[in-house]
């Protein structure tokens, strides 16, 4: 699987680097070489990161947190929203606004007026304004869905956040390291590879090679799914069956003699007093 998998990322040209006068130091041990005048990234540190990064978001999402995949570039607004689509999770495709995760509270608020707005255009209150005020509503509207549409169903900060470039998503970057959430990225030679927890080096600018490793990390996004369902239905399992609550009328005592054949396990709760056959 791996071989296939590194014959599709080289055919996508996800070795190709930028120049060498772009390079950062940092990246060096990703680099296999140049080329001419462009660096070339070793596709086996491409693999390597990849499955650590598989890896990661699997066991994050099993344990029940959510993904948010970040690409707000020409070239990778596709396939990070194809992604998300595709495993249920949530993304950023056009703007990262600022505070999304450090302000959430407010974002969270955000997406309460783009329901309110969405209400109002359903049910037709929107036309019914005048003409100024209604064409404020639909900018408003179109802008809070433009750029929160994605994450309307994020009701909790996310377990990880998935970037591609991570010059451009610095500050989805910056605001996941302020609050301990997992960080990982397509990382090219002209990055810094210190700003993220698992670094994926290759060409972030090849449209077919960002697809092929967004759809890889969804599908261990949705193995991550089946691994919680999995848990909840052992745990359904091998819960404890509750006692009964019933009260009990009677036990037997140590050293009793076990009842005949045919007779009852359970004595009378009811005897006549031995005081009274000592009076006959």
């Amino acid at each position: 699987m791996n071989k296939e998998l590194a014959r599709e990322l080289i055919s996508a040209g996800v070795h190709f680097g930028h120049g060498v006068s772009r390079r950062n130091p940092k990246m060096d041990p990703y680099i296999f070489g140049k080329r001419g005048m462009i660096h070339i990234i070793n596709v086996k540190e491409t693999l390597k990161g990849l499955l650590i990064a598989k890896k990661l978001l699997a066991r994050v999402v099993s344990e029940g947190k959510d993904v948010v995949f970040v690409g707000t570039k020409r070239q990778a607004q596709k396939a990070v929203q194809k992604a998300a689509e595709q495993c249920g999770m949530h993304y950023v495709s056009e703007r990262w606004l600022g505070g999304t995760l450090t302000n959430f509270r407010t974002i969270r608020s955000r997406l309460q007026r783009l329901e309110q707005l969405e209400e109002m255009e359903a049910s037709g209150r929107l036309e019914e304004e005048s003409k100024k005020q209604g064409a404020r509503l639909k900018r408003e509207l179109r802008k809070i869905r433009t750029n929160l549409d994605g994450i309307r169903r994020m009701n909790r900060l996310p377990g990880a956040v998935v970037v591609v470039d991570v010059r451009k998503e610095y500050i989805p970057l910056r605001e996941a390291r302020k609050l301990g959430i997992v960080t990982v990225g397509i990382i090219d030679t002209d990055s810094d590879p210190d700003t993220l927890d698992v670094a994926i080096p290759g060409n972030d600018d090849s449209i077919k090679a960002i697809e092929i490793i967004m759809a890889e990390l969804a599908a261990a996004v949705a193995e991550g799914k089946t691994m919680v369902r999995q848990t909840e239905t052992f745990e359904a399992a091998s819960a404890p069956r509750r006692r009964s609550r019933r009260r009990v009328l009677a036990s037997a005592s140590e050293g009793e003699e076990e009842p005949a054949e045919g007779g009852s396990a359970v004595e009378p709760l009811y005897s006549e007093p031995a005081a009274a056959e000592n009076s006959q």
